[in-house]
């Protein structure tokens, strides 16, 4: 099919593109509803997105940024290995490796399935969902954290292949939930195989593909508008990282350069580390996407036309940029703080597009162990948000996700029902939000008991330095784990916990913005009623539970 027309209308374009991202929102809302683990259908750890033929980003779904990582090279690799001419309708790929499938780390599996009208290609319908079942493994490379899935056919016109789902399912530790979020996100792609040909049918094919053509030039447009904003100029900006999987901390930088309409930013980093704490490249790009665009501006429209004003490079084998075999099943944490890294060089040009430093972390705990009754494996997986940094004109947010995670909590009912655990304690940790004309958001406690025997690991970042404040506002608060007397050590994070056993998470705060001396007596008063409301409602919680 000739896919040249004479240009269409805006108003066409906007149609379509409104239509577009109804679709990939619609997509994540079926997933989530017809999911299985409590990871996806309640914390929606999960993304969906719908691709042009050729692999490039035509729009994502208002879901989790990280998630772009996993999408932005598994088109090219299923074109590199399998011919667009033997793709026929109902084809269907999965992958997950971070090397050779396009992936970020290997929890995230993502199904893509080409979009075909009238026997022509004419998109690619693309989810990931985060498996939580890799669980209890070691992280000093990628062959210790899971099954690596290149880009391999699931489903062939429409016929599941069985082999390839017992060889995927056989190397899971918890295979039933498997087998019933990977249908989910069948569901999810099949949806969007048919609102796109209902799309096609009503505009046709050739007004569909123009459209998503147009709205990708569109984002380019507006990002060299919004980059040429910004003064001409070098930026550089360095922050230290932490982690329970390190002994020490390590020192990462970036230099941004803007010049007219363009910008480049290179990153610099200790050597990739034995922990799963390393950045493939498109992880590194994905972060960078979003960094950039939050503060360039955030209404552009996540395709890939944003991508083209911006140069990314990083050295290669470093943390921020590793090779083959690095473990990465932890990069999100890093990626929390790459965005600290652009945020804080950029804030030397643009101090009031940028918020202070949030928790720069993804502070995470995955408990593991065997079901009383069935003696089948249990895997629960919980990030909890922290503070989210102070605005030039508003106080930061309490206890959300913040950047590259946007994921739900799990609400306590569902916890306590799945799984042999109780929830103690959840509430806002006073005094963590950085003080400032604007008051930094505060973290988040939580605290577990076990009522069964089982596996911890935990991670977050951010446990020996603190979120920093913008334009004379302070630092926020350090997260921290604490055990109850007793406990069996942990090495790095991992460790044994035992019936009756308590585990005390708590994330880090945030940055405030402008100096404390400038905050109103109206806001002081507010912030004190609101601590006095926590205290006595965690108090009243605590006692319930305890």
């Amino acid at each position: 099919m000739d896919t040249q027309q004479e240009p269409i209308d805006p108003i066409t374009v906007e149609v379509i593109g409104s239509a577009l991202e109804s679709i990939v929102e619609e997509m994540g809302e079926a997933l989530v509803r017809a999911s299985y683990s409590t990871n996806i259908k309640e914390r929606r750890d999960c993304s969906t997105a719908l691709f042009d033929v050729h692999g490039n980003t035509l729009c994502q779904a208002e879901h989790i940024p990280m998630h772009l990582g996993s999408f932005l090279e598994i088109i090219p690799r299923i074109l590199r290995r399998h011919p667009v001419e033997e793709m026929r309708p109902g084809d269907v790929f999965v992958g997950n490796d971070a090397y050779e499938g396009g992936g970020t780390h290997l929890p995230d599996i993502v199904l893509a399935e080409p979009l075909f009208y009238e026997d022509t290609m004419v998109g690619w319908a693309v989810n990931t969902a985060h498996h939580a079942d890799f669980a209890d493994r070691g992280h000093a490379h990628i062959f210790q954290e899971g099954l690596r899935i290149p880009p391999i056919r699931l489903y062939k016109a429409g016929e599941l292949l069985p082999d390839v789902e017992e060889l995927i399912l056989l190397n899971c530790q918890v295979p039933r939930e498997r087998l019933s979020d990977l249908r989910a996100q069948m569901a999810a792609n099949r949806l969007c195989v048919e609102r796109m040909t209902a799309l096609c049918a009503k505009y046709g094919a050739r007004t569909v593909l123009a459209a998503g053509s147009a709205l990708q030039d569109y984002a380019e447009r507006k990002m060299r508008a919004g980059i040429a904003t910004i003064p001409d100029g070098v930026y550089r900006f360095r922050d230290l990282f932490d982690n329970m999987e390190l002994d020490g901390e390590l020192e990462l930088s970036v230099e941004i350069e803007v010049r007219d309409d363009e910008m480049r930013l290179h990153f610099d980093g200790p050597p990739q580390v034995r922990a799963g704490l390393n950045l493939v490249f498109t992880a590194l790009l994905s972060t960078v996407y979003y960094a950039v665009k939050t503060v360039v501006d955030p209404t552009i429209l996540p395709n890939a036309g944003l991508a083209r004003p911006i140069t990314v490079t990083a050295t290669r084998g470093s943390v921020l940029n590793c090779v083959s075999p690095a473990a990465v099943n932890g990069r999100i944490s890093t990626c929390q703080r790459v965005v600290d890294l652009v945020h804080g060089a950029l804030a030397q040009a643009v101090p009031e597009r940028v918020i202070a430093a949030c928790c720069g972390a993804c502070a995470s705990a995955t408990f593991i162990g065997e079901r009383s009754d069935t003696g089948d494996l249990w895997i629960y997986l919980e990030t909890i948000g922290g503070g989210s940094g102070a605005r030039p004109h508003k106080d930061g947010l309490d206890g959300v996700h913040v950047h590259m995670t946007n994921t739900s909590n799990l609400p306590v009912e569902a916890l306590e029902i799945e799984y042999p655990l109780t929830v103690l304690r959840y509430e806002l940790v006073d005094g963590s939000g950085g003080p400032g004309r604007q008051r930094g958001g505060m973290g988040l406690r939580r605290v577990y008991r076990a009522e069964a025997d089982c596996r911890l690991r935990i991670d977050s970042s951010r446990l020996r330095s603190r979120p920093w404040g913008l334009a004379g506002g302070l630092e926020g608060g350090m997260g921290s784990f604490a055990f109850s007397e007793g406990t069996p050590a942990f090495d790095h994070g991992n460790g044994p916990l035992r019936e009756g056993d308590i585990v005390e998470i708590v994330t880090p705060g945030a940055g405030g913005y402008g100096p404390p001396e400038e905050r109103n007596a109206g806001d002081v008063a507010r912030d004190t009623r609101e601590r006095r409301l926590d205290a006595a409602l965690a108090r009243s919680l605590y006692r319930a539970v305890a």
